[in-house]
């Protein structure tokens, strides 16, 4: 049975409001050079969700439910730090005052936190509504684990995910596939990895097929591997990290679906076991 020190974390309130899309250049340049016109980043998100296809959507960097953020700077840094995937969300403002959501990722650049609420609480809200998060996860250890540290997970989805030490005393984690790390790109070289997400880059079909990009679904888990998370982004050989898909695929050069990493090891610590039920989703019960 693996122990963790959650009884000693510390819950703590941290807050925002439903961030408006913004467009600074009306064109996001693709692959090829060429200037599209599309949806992006923020807002209410109403019809893509958790467990939805993160590819082929008609849009860029598209965050499913709802995007959150505060606008002064110190503020919204302790957002997206402090918040960890599973956390309990609530709005405190306006008509739907009172719903309750999950924190489902953190998107970096743009600094977002991405929440999921049901379809008729969605109904209800509007820009700038406030939302609280009881931020609840960092610092999260399992004992006799030193070497593989943990980031961005409540640790009540962290036991419901099925995490297991298997014979060989390696962290066994459910993962819908393995991602090589010359596949990482935007976010690559970041100070930190306890906030924000890095991209897997799709512009190589051939790729997408081998490694089933293709099939990715918002909130799946995967593995990246000789990816080094433990303190910021980088290459190193023989690394294991696990992260969760947070936004869609991208039209732009070295983007792709985003990835908040929860947990790394600079050595082999941690091993995948492929299941195509690997998403949060799934363990939150909301699929």
């Amino acid at each position: 049975m693996i122990k963790t020190n959650k009884k000693r974390l510390v819950m703590q309130s941290v807050q925002g409001r439903i961030h408006s899309p913004t467009v600074s250049s009306p064109y996001r340049i693709n692959r090829d050079g060429k200037g599209e016109i599309l949806p992006a980043t923020g807002g209410i998100t109403y019809n893509v969700k958790i467990g939805d296809l993160c590819m082929n959507w008609v849009g860029d960097h598209i965050e499913p439910g709802v995007s959150v953020k505060n606008e002064n700077t110190a503020e919204n840094n302790a957002l997206m730090m402090l918040s960890c995937i599973g956390n309990e969300a609530r709005i405190v403002s306006g008509d739907a005052k009172g719903a309750k959501g999950i924190v489902t990722g953190m998107h970096g650049g743009i600094d977002h936190v991405l929440i999921y609420f049901k379809e008729e609480d969605l109904e209800k809200m509007a820009i700038n509504d406030l939302v609280l998060v009881k931020a609840f996860g960092q610092g999260l250890a399992i004992e006799d684990m030193e070497d593989v540290i943990f980031m961005n997970i409540d640790p009540e989805l962290f036991e419901k995910i099925g995490i297991k030490k298997n014979k060989k005393g390696l962290l066994e984690v459910p993962v819908v596939t393995e991602v090589p790390a010359y596949l990482m790109g935007s976010g690559i070289g970041s100070s930190t990895a306890f906030m924000g997400d890095y991209d897997i880059m799709t512009g190589d079909e051939d790729a997408n097929r081998k490694f089933g990009l293709e099939k990715l679904r918002f909130g799946d888990l995967v593995l990246l591997r000789d990816c080094d998370n433990t303190n910021g982004r980088q290459y190193l050989k023989g690394a294991v990290s696990i992260g969760v898909v947070v936004h869609s695929d991208c039209i732009k050069s070295g983007h792709g679906p985003g990835i908040t990493v929860i947990m790394s090891s600079k050595t082999s610590k941690i091993q995948g076991a492929i299941y195509d039920k690997a998403n949060i989703g799934h363990y939150l019960g909301i699929l």
